[in-house]
């Protein structure tokens, strides 16, 4: 019988549950996925403390990768034994089968292991939007990431030095720093002994940068506003610390006529067209060696409620997954 991580109520990871779960048969616009593969993602422990809210009791998860085992009535483009990667909602990705509408799959290149693409599906299109579509940037531009040694950190890293564009990234110790800077930061900044907004002044002649890149939120805003070069773009992209502080939009004009925009991935990847667009990038340039994508933590999915402890404490650098036997 298949098997799955659910949570009955909200709370820390041991609230998470390893249970048996009837998968059953695919109905119209449905396919059966056996999954080789599960991404592990910040955002998973948004739903399990109820920060996003899930009827309960709820499946875990929202991105794996593996292969089609039954298609239901009226799918058109994918078929028996296909390999797939998707990310996105329904929940329900901590298992080792589900069933699920065809609409949220990606055709998975073989260039592509199942592992790297449950490691990269969410972190690679956040980097792909956040790079190809929200500031026209041109190479020789600086700008400040943080979180720049985490999953999306290091792929969008590289996706940026090959485009030209100067990285300075945040870190919270000089092993992370370390990293970051071998995966495409030109600068790396310890903030938990360097003040970040300084830093930014010092590498960029007093400017500041045009665009920063804040998945952190509570901690980090005010250090985002004050590295913004006049008419910067703070783009707050998640919420590690906890939400965003309300916006003053009196500070935003003294600070120098500021921007600041609060994407969501799902938002970039709705359309067919334009998922297709940033995955076919994203596929080549991981496919082709020029995006490494580093797999730090691996766990099996039964150990779940570890993989979240580790998760929250900051101890993980790059991409996390659950390995599952193929």
């Amino acid at each position: 019988m298949a098997k799955a991580i659910r949570f009955h109520e909200t709370g820390g990871p041991a609230v998470l549950r390893w249970e048996a779960v009837d998968v059953g048969e695919p109905g119209p616009g449905e396919v059966r996925v056996r999954h080789h593969a599960v991404g592990l993602n910040f955002a998973d422990t948004y739903f399990r403390t109820g920060l996003y809210p899930a009827p309960l009791p709820a499946g875990m998860g929202v991105e794996g990768a593996g292969v089609i085992e039954a298609v239901g009535a009226g799918v058109i483009g994918f078929a028996e034994g296909d390999r797939v990667t998707y990310t996105g909602s329904p929940l329900g990705a901590y298992s080792t089968e589900r069933v699920m509408p065809v609409d949220s799959l990606i055709k998975l290149p073989d260039t592509i292991a199942f592992d790297t693409a449950a490691a990269m599906t969410m972190r690679g299109l956040t980097s792909a939007y956040l790079l190809r579509r929200i500031a026209p940037l041109e190479a020789g531009d600086t700008v400040l990431l943080h979180a720049a040694a985490g999953g999306v950190g290091l792929i969008f890293s590289q996706w940026a030095r090959e485009l030209g564009i100067n990285v300075i990234g945040s870190v919270s110790s000089d092993e992370k720093a370390e990293v970051a800077r071998a995966h495409g930061c030109a600068h790396t900044i310890v903030y938990t002994r360097e003040d970040v907004a300084t830093r930014v002044r010092e590498l960029t002649d007093g400017k500041g940068v045009p665009v920063v890149y804040d998945s952190i939120g509570a901690t980090t805003f005010e250090q985002s506003i004050d590295s913004l070069s006049r008419r910067g773009l703070l783009v707050c992209f998640g919420t590690a610390s906890g939400p965003t502080p309300p916006i003053n939009a009196m500070q935003l004009a003294v600070k120098g006529s500021l921007f600041v925009t609060r994407p969501a991935l799902a938002d970039y990847i709705a359309d067919e067209d334009e998922r297709a667009a940033l995955a076919d990038e994203l596929f080549d340039l991981v496919g082709s060696g020029r995006i490494e994508v580093p797999i730090n933590q691996r766990y099996s999915l039964d150990d779940a409620v570890r993989a979240h402890h580790d998760l929250e404490s900051g101890r993980s650098i790059g991409s996390s997954v659950f390995d599952l036997e193929s």
